[in-house]
């Protein structure tokens, strides 16, 4: 591989067992080596036609009923083979809620569906597979959840739906308006989109480690925390820098001995922050994900996250604040400073 900005190789041909050729089509983004690279295009048509798939990205908007769910919903859009690229807890305001429905300004229900909309957070997915749009939409089920309940019962609106408008979640109905959609919540430009939910008070961090999401254990970690009773008030996936992590971890430096396996493997994918709220002072959740060791926290505390989810003491599923007073530096850094 060639830096053209720098003017040299940095990456001359090698193994790589992290990377697969089902992740090599244009739009997509890999790691390789704690380098984020983008694939812009194929290098020759010969390539072109071994890899151009029917690949899709859409929008997948979990509506502000089912955010409780939400652990759920993204276990069910993984085992649909579907990639999540982006993610992002959100609040709408009037105005933006009313981009997005520009398409309903005539129906009766108008209103009540952006009042509705903006009543709580929302999470944003863009998610990609094989013909995306139209595999979401069956996905999903008929708009209306009674009807879902009658002609599609396994659909995501028949088991989370309440009616017509409290639906569960939302999908583009074609390709052009999926880039429509995915423009308002990910602008490509750069711009900032809807402002994320995060609440800044008696609050601690969290996060899921790339490991994890590469594993499709998102949805099960997610549900496992709003089960423990905490509440998720803000949620984001990023793709950190180095240089970012070695910031964020720099407490651990000449502290913990594994501090540049931790930095390695933080930026090594996506992971996902969280904002954990623990209103209750006997909820602990620093306890509740356990000893950072794994095999440890097997013996000692198998019900915590690490020992469900946790491989080794580096790949062990969630990094959370050691200190109660950490807790909201932790999260303004992902909320307030890496969310601008």
């Amino acid at each position: 591989m060639y830096d053209v900005k720098n003017h040299r190789t940095f990456l001359k041909r090698t193994k790589y067992d992290d990377l697969h050729l089902e992740d090599l089509f244009v739009g997509n983004k890999v790691t390789v080596f704690s380098r984020h690279l983008s694939l812009v295009d194929y290098g020759d048509q010969y390539t072109a036609r071994k890899l151009g798939s029917r690949k899709e990205r859409t929008l997948a908007l979990v509506k502000p009923d089912t955010v409780p769910k939400i652990g759920e919903l993204v276990d069910i859009i993984i085992n649909a083979g579907f990639t999540i690229t982006k993610a992002k807890m959100m609040v709408l305001s009037r105005k933006e809620a009313m981009d997005l429905h520009v398409d309903h300004q005539s129906k009766p229900f108008y209103n009540e569906l952006l009042h509705f909309i903006t009543s709580g957070p929302v999470v944003a997915m863009e998610i990609l597979g094989d013909d995306a749009v139209s595999e979401w939409k069956k996905l999903l089920g008929p708009a209306n959840s009674g009807v879902a309940r009658a002609d599609a019962p396994g659909s995501i609106r028949a088991m989370f739906g309440t009616d017509g408008i409290r639906n569960a979640a939302h999908g583009p109905d074609s390709f052009a308006s999926a880039a429509r959609e995915l423009e308002l919540f990910f602008p490509s430009s750069g711009g900032h989109g809807p402002a994320n939910s995060a609440k800044f008070t008696n609050c601690t961090c969290c996060i899921i480690k790339p490991h994890a999401v590469n594993e499709g254990l998102t949805g099960k970690i997610i549900k496992a925390i709003l089960d423990g009773g905490f509440e998720i008030s803000a949620l984001q996936l990023f793709n950190m820098e180095r240089a970012n992590v070695e910031e964020f971890y720099e407490i651990y430096k000449g502290v913990v001995a594994e501090y540049t396996e931790m930095v390695t493997e933080l930026c090594s994918g996506p992971c996902i922050a969280l904002e954990i709220r623990q209103l209750d002072p006997q909820k602990v959740f620093r306890d509740f994900c356990g000893p950072s060791d794994p095999e440890i926290a097997r013996h000692l505390r198998p019900g915590t996250l690490r020992a469900i989810f946790g491989k080794n003491k580096i790949q062990n599923a969630v990094h959370c604040t050691d200190l109660p007073e950490d807790g909201l530096l932790e999260v303004q850094y992902f909320f307030k400073i890496l969310d601008n």
